[in-house]
C-alpha cells in the first residue's frame, strides 16, 4: 500500500452554484445530531433519542448537526475527482460503492475531535455487508470569510506514541479552504475539526467503500 501522499485536493473545482444548491437542499431538511464512537455510526440511532447525559458526553468528542442526502447528481459531480485523486496520489485503492452524502454544519463552539472514518470491522449487514470505508471526500461549501476556526487537522501517527509532538506530527490543512474545493484522503487517517469561534462552516462528506485490504 502506497500512502506517501497523505491527501489530495482540487482547489475551487466545484461551481459555486452547485455548492449553493447543496446547501439550500440540505437546509430544507431536518438535521440531526452528529454521532460518533459508542453512540453509534448509523443515522438510524436517531430514532432513539440520546439522554441529556449522553449528549453531554458526546459533545466532548463531537458537536455538530448533520443531514443525510442521497442525490445522484451530487455523486456524479464529485466521483470523477475521487477517482482522479486515487490515481494521482498513487493509492490505487479498489472501491466499488459509496455511502449517502453527509452534509455537516458547525456553528460557534461546534467541533469534532480526533477520529478516523474507518472502523475495526467491515459492515456486518445490509447491501454494504463485508465492505469497509477506504476513501473520504470532503467538499468545502463555505467561503472562508464566513467563519473562523474550524480548521481540518491530520495526525498521521507514523511514530511512537510517547514521541508525539503536536508541533511536528499535526498537519493543518489550509489548501482546501476555498469554497468548492474537494479534499480526498484515506479513511483510516486520524483527523479532527477544530472548534468554530465565529460564523458557520458547511461541508459535504462522502465515504467510498470496497472489500477489506489484503
Amino acid at each position: 500500500m502506497n500512502v506517501k501522499n497523505k491527501y489530495w485536493f482540487f482547489k475551487s473545482i466545484v461551481p459555486l452554484k452547485i455548492c449553493d444548491d447543496i446547501i439550500d437542499q440540505a437546509l430544507k431538511q431536518r438535521s440531526m445530531l452528529g454521532l460518533t464512537g459508542t453512540f453509534g455510526q448509523s443515522r438510524n440511532v436517531a430514532d432513539k433519542p440520546l439522554t441529556n447525559k449522553e449528549i453531554k458526553e458526546l459533545h466532548k468528542k463531537r458537536n455538530s448537526q448533520v443531514v443525510w442526502i442521497n442525490q445522484p447528481w451530487i455523486h456524479k459531480e464529485i466521483i470523477p475527482y475521487v477517482r482522479l485523486a486515487n490515481k494521482n496520489a498513487n493509492w490505487n485503492f479498489e472501491w466499488d460503492d459509496f455511502e449517502d452524502a453527509q452534509f455537516t454544519y458547525y456553528k460557534k463552539d461546534h467541533h469534532y475531535g480526533w477520529h478516523c472514518d474507518s472502523w475495526d470491522e467491515p459492515y456486518q449487514e445490509g447491501l454494504k455487508k463485508g465492505k469497509i470505508r477506504k476513501l473520504t471526500s470532503s467538499l468545502v461549501l463555505s467561503d472562508p470569510a464566513d467563519y473562523k476556526g474550524g480548521e481540518l487537522q491530520f495526525d498521521f501517527r507514523q511514530y511512537d506514541p510517547p514521541a508525539r509532538n503536536p508541533k511536528v506530527h499535526v498537519t493543518t490543512i489550509k489548501e482546501s479552504l476555498p469554497k468548492g474545493s474537494i479534499l480526498v484522503f484515506p479513511s483510516f487517517f486520524w483527523h479532527q475539526i477544530k472548534p468554530i469561534t465565529e460564523g458557520m462552516r458547511y461541508s459535504l462528506l462522502i465515504w467510498y467503500l470496497g472489500s477489506p485490504f489484503k
